[in-house]
């Protein structure tokens, strides 16, 4: 499995790709995939995240925990699903969040969050690949210690980061993230399970654009052009 990754991020990792536990990843895969098993995102997809948004534009990161695992829609960007697949429950929460916050009218029907990526946000599972119809099933096989690494990177690299942490399992990442250097804003996560308990109100949006605007930093447009 060769590495396909934006330049400026594979400098940044280069070290993590020699390590025993990523040469373990990709053993696991090419398992899988010699017993059968069908993975998403797409091989070409899996660090698309990175693709979309170099290392040296960096401005936002939203953590998520696993790709989704239905057919069609992980494409390596957390809480984003393909062109044609209808806002999975916790992207519609969002959607809303975004339209209370801000009022940006967000689209009903369509969940790609590109548009966000291409500005500077770092759309981050934890892991980065999922079997078919099996959620969290690749979750222990080493893309966590990759993830960790990934965020302790920047947290040491960069200055001025805005993280979102949604739910207990992104909050526990905040340990990895130097808050004299960057901004952490938590809530509860946007899953119609906990939504209710600190997402809605949380006015996330509106205060990532206030930090990177007294930064000199233009903001991020949250609105999504529909094809």
């Amino acid at each position: 499995m060769e590495v396909k990754m934006e330049a400026t991020w594979k400098e940044v990792l280069k070290k993590e790709f020699t390590k025993p536990y990523f040469k373990q990843i990709v053993f696991f895969l090419k398992t899988e995939k010699s017993t059968g098993k069908i993975i998403y995102p797409l091989g070409s997809l899996i660090f698309n995240a990175f693709n979309q948004t170099p290392f040296n534009k960096l401005k936002v990161v939203i953590i998520g925990q696993d790709p989704y695992h239905g057919e069609g829609q992980a494409h390596g960007l957390s809480f984003s699903v393909q062109n044609g697949i209808k806002p999975p429950p916790s992207l519609a929460n969002i959607y809303k969040e975004i339209q209370t916050d801000i009022g940006i009218a967000m689209p009903v029907q369509y969940g790609n969050l590109t548009r966000w990526a291409e500005q500077g946000i770092l759309l981050l599972n934890s892991a980065l690949t999922v079997r078919a119809n099996e959620p969290n099933s690749h979750a222990k096989f080493g893309w966590g210690e990759f993830t960790d690494a990934v965020i302790q990177k920047i947290s040491d690299e960069k200055k001025g980061i805005v993280f979102l942490l949604w739910g207990k399992f992104a909050q526990e990442k905040q340990i990895l993230i130097d808050e004299t250097k960057h901004t952490v804003l938590k809530a509860a996560h946007p899953s119609p399970l906990s939504a209710h308990t600190g997402f809605f109100g949380c006015n996330h949006f509106s205060k990532t654009n206030e930090i990177l605007i007294k930064q000199g930093l233009a903001p991020i447009d949250w609105k999504l052009l529909t094809p």
